[in-house]
């Protein structure tokens, strides 16, 4: 609602008080009231009044001041409307107030509280001007009560005016006035202008103190916070456990753990650990700054655990990647017996969908229908997100379309699923149908949006999405930006992502990791090495996502030491605790390299059992190095922990067959066929004039397939006689010429003859392939890239290899 729907009356032209400084505050003393009989005050029903604890309590005592005739005395006329105001009623408080004809100031004054407690800001001004149309003069508490209305609705011009009239009725110098003046400012984030304020005050006390610390930290400025502590502290004021609550979430978005820890010490020194809600802080920054061991022993000795101490470390533990143990804490939460609120189920589910727990993830949403909570929209959402991620995209659908009030967060969080579950159709047309329906796309929209137009990796679509960006404005946007940056990178357009990423002005460390990860993933070790010591150099530090980023492209390079230094110095210098994926990352980076027994050594050392990520590294490497006892070893421990992923089954039977033991292969075979588990067949595509074309080996469904299987016949003689050899003895007990056809006809050389006999000589071919690139398919577009004069850019489940002249970016280290 605008400022401008305020009464037409502007809040300047009220006349000012010549009253001033704190003492023209509410003074409910006898002396402001009519004569009040002394025998009033001792009655029965003023003792009743004293002790009302409720609004039922209160409507049982109406009764008795209306028989005893006491209902017109100034003193129980105050009182009601005081109780009606403190209960929530202002409509009944508005009945008494209305009728009785001598009104006080005092009575105006409380029902002025009442409506800045119990009724919009706006009824609240409405008020203030008949207040002061009816000659009342303001007091000092007047204005906090409007001030405290204008910081929560983000109301700055009218923050301002009251401001003003503050000052001109004297109170400049009221440090208690001028504190809410701070806090307004503060809360509409205009923190310059509350600590103008704050430096004019004549005297600054602790809760003064308080506000500009808790302004500046959360407007996002946690370093300037830290300093106004020490500041405070340098003019003898000593922190209370308000500072110490307003500044340890500062801390923990920082990261600076020394100087939390330093705040904990001066804690335990004061004696506030004992406050619940001192301790609950302490718990928040440990788990912000990743010392998820600390904070729960903070949080294990917290005798006053509440909802909210709850919430904060389960969070805080799915937020730093324990998914199991946020959900363990959650379960613990239920068996003491305290009840849910859409806080603890959101950060529940945030655990079930990044680990893909989806049975607990359904438990939950059983939860939700239980608490009542399936009217809380937020909680929707977060159950569209979790059944998004468990792969259960139908289900979030059919949330989300029986979802009453949509709200944009709503709509991102379906775009987003569609699109992490490769259904990038149903994005779009999500995506429009949201348009005709008037609804304006955020940041989040464009970065979800961008997000299933990578998917395509099309330039194209990429320079669509990029002009509809700007178009709608969002371009400045450091979020939208860096998802540009991002798909750029995806697309094979890495120097014009590197263009995109120096042209912004300002850059978050999802930008540099973005950026970092573009150059690993097409192969640019060497360029993603100097990117993350420039990184290093600069304000912005490097997290868990940078560090990697930068161990997986030196594992694309074949930089093994260098990437044994990142994963020792993300510990020891940047106190970062390595995930699952870093293990997955070190293992591949040994194993790629041909250090099998060192990777192998590596996994039976980890901390943490290892999971299925760091397994299926250590078999891809086994198959890179036809290592078949390794890949026995590391293979058996992926069936163990995930028995029906098939990929793992046919990359054991080609290592087999590979080493010619082709009763293993068969016995692998007959397991996949027990267990109804099928290979996930490999497919490639290739964009043509706005449209995606898709093959699959030895597929001939396409309308131009002859003409394809003739010119690939031609294309394989010609880089026969560049030396390319078919492999061979892949498969058992097939002729050697069928074998030769058989590899001739995959996916991906399909896709490469289409685009060749489709394209103009000199363009450059994308390829999009599902599965990683065969050592046939990678051996075969060197040499097509050669005898054609073509730059060929194939992306592959997970890299990129740009093909030209007969080379590969990769260098053959794939």
């Amino acid at each position: 609602m605008s400022s401008q729907l305020l009464p037409t009356a502007s809040l300047s032209t009220i006349p000012q008080s010549p009253t001033s400084s704190s003492s023209s505050r509410i003074q409910h003393t006898l002396t402001q009231r009519v004569h009040i009989p002394p025998h009033v005050y001792k009655h029965p029903a003023a003792i009743l009044l004293e002790l009302c604890n409720s609004i039922s309590e209160l409507h049982q005592i109406i009764p008795l001041i209306i028989k005893n005739g006491l209902y017109q005395e100034h003193l129980f006329q105050t009182k009601l409307v005081s109780l009606f105001c403190r209960y929530g009623s202002l409509t009944e408080a508005t009945r008494v107030f209305e009728p009785i004809e001598d009104k006080n100031d005092a009575l105006y004054h409380t029902m002025l509280k009442g409506y800045a407690q119990n009724s919009s800001i706006y009824d609240g001004f409405l008020f203030f001007c008949r207040m002061m149309e009816d000659g009342v003069q303001p007091v000092v508490y007047n204005f906090t009560y409007l001030l405290k209305g204008c910081g929560e609705n983000s109301l700055i011009r009218n923050g301002k005016e009251v401001h003003a009239l503050m000052i001109l009725n004297g109170h400049e110098g009221d440090v208690y006035a001028m504190t809410c003046v701070v806090n307004m400012y503060a809360k509409c984030r205009l923190i310059d202008d509350a600590h103008k304020v704050f430096v004019r005050l004549p005297e600054r006390d602790l809760v003064c103190w308080n506000t500009i610390i808790a302004g500046y930290a959360q407007n996002g400025f946690a370093g300037r916070a830290i300093e106004l502590v020490s500041q405070m502290q340098s003019e003898g004021l000593r922190p209370d456990p308000v500072t110490v609550i307003s500044i340890l979430p500062a801390v923990g978005n920082l990261g600076h753990l020394r100087v939390g820890k330093s705040i904990h010490g001066y804690v335990l020194r004061s004696g506030y650990e004992r406050n619940g809600n001192v301790a609950t802080a302490l718990v928040d920054m440990y788990l912000k700054c990743g010392c998820l061991s600390t904070g729960r022993v903070v949080f294990d000795k917290t005798s006053s655990k509440n909802v909210v101490s709850w919430n904060i470390v389960i969070d805080g533990y799915a937020q730093n990647g324990d998914y199991v143990e946020a959900l363990s804490l959650f379960e613990n939460m239920l068996d003491n017996r305290f009840k849910p609120t859409g806080v603890t189920i959101m950060a529940a589910l945030h655990a079930c969908a990044d680990s893909g727990d989806l049975a607990r993830g359904q438990f939950i949403h059983r939860l939700v229908n239980e608490l009542g909570l399936n009217h809380d929209v937020s909680v929707m959402n977060s159950l569209i997100s979790m059944y998004c991620k468990c792969k259960r995209v139908e289900i979030a659908a059919e949330i989300f379309k029986n979802l009453k009030e949509k709200t944009l967060v709503s709509w991102n969080a379906m775009i987003l699923g569609f699109a992490q579950n490769g259904q990038i159709i149903n994005a779009l047309s999500h995506f429009r149908l949201m348009k005709v329906q008037n609804i304006e796309p955020d940041s989040f929209t464009m970065v979800s949006i961008i997000a299933a137009v990578t998917e395509f990796s099309t330039l194209r679509q990429a320079k669509w999405i990029h002009g509809l960006v700007t178009r709608t404005c969002l371009d400045k946007n450091v979020f939208v930006k860096t998802a540009l940056v991002d798909m750029y990178a995806k697309c094979g357009a890495i120097t014009t992502a590197r263009k995109l990423f120096d042209f912004m002005d300002e850059k978050h460390v999802t930008t540099w990791n973005a950026m970092i990860d573009g150059y690993g993933t097409h192969g640019y070790g060497t360029e993603a090495i100097n990117l993350f010591k420039e990184m290093e150099a600069g304000d912005i530090k490097p997290n868990n996502i940078t560090f990697l980023c930068i161990i997986s492209a030196c594992s694309h390079s074949g930089f093994v030491e260098e990437g044994r230094q990142y994963f020792s110095k993300m510990k020891k210098e940047y106190e970062l605790e390595p995930t699952m994926d870093h293990y997955g990352a070190m293992v591949d980076l040994l194993g790629r390299s041909g250090r099998l027994t060192e990777a192998w050594n590596f996994i039976q050392n980890m901390p943490v059992e290892p999971r299925i990520n760091v397994f299926g590294a250590m078999l891809g490497a086994c198959k890179i190095h036809k290592n078949v006892e390794l890949a026995e070893m590391a293979a058996r421990k992926l069936f163990e922990l995930n028995p029906h992923d098939g990929g793992y089954y046919v990359l054991l039977a080609n290592i087999y067959a590979t080493a010619s033991m082709w009763d293993k292969v068969t016995e692998i075979r007959s397991k996949m066929e027990e267990k109804g588990i099928r290979k996930t067949p490999g497919y490639s595509s290739v964009e043509l004039e706005n449209e995606v074309h898709t093959f699959y080996s030895g597929s001939s469904w396409h309308s131009d397939s002859k003409k394809i299987y003739d010119f690939l016949e031609i294309l394989i003689d010609k880089i026969k006689g560049a030396g390319y050899l078919p492999a061979m003895g892949l498969m058992h007990d097939v002729e050697d010429d069928l074998q030769e056809q058989m590899v001739s006809t995959h996916s991906e050389k399909l896709a490469i003859a289409f685009g060749l006999l489709n394209t103009r000589p000199g363009t450059t071919i994308h390829i999009r392939k599902n599965l990683r690139v065969c050592c046939d398919c990678h051996n075969a577009t060197k040499l097509i890239s050669l005898v054609e004069n073509r730059e060929i850019i194939v992306r592959d489940l997970h890299r990129f290899h740009h093909f030209k002249n007969g080379i590969c970016s990769c260098g053959d280290y794939w």
